[in-house]
């Protein structure tokens, strides 16, 4: 697998977000971006992310990921 096939999987579950995949083999370092994180905890935000993966990880396509999760302005104060 992939940065882009990554960044596809989490497009195709996570609509209306912004995302920054890099990595490979079996490592990603994942940044998204998005609204829908607004007034979440950040357990809650993390799952979102890992529901989209949920399969790879199981089967050992993905072992190990880090991942960032902002709301626009959050992201917007980054910059």
């Amino acid at each position: 697998m992939d940065a882009a096939t990554v960044k596809t999987l989490l497009e195709a579950h996570l609509q209306d977000c912004e995302f920054r995949v890099q990595g490979e083999g079996n490592h990603y370092d994942i940044t998204v971006i998005g609204s829908l994180f607004e007034g979440l905890r950040p357990v809650k935000k993390q799952q979102l992310v890992y529901a989209a993966l949920g399969d790879h990880i199981a089967d050992g396509t993905i072992h190990a990921v880090n991942i960032r999760t902002y709301t626009p302005s959050q992201w917007q104060e980054l910059q």
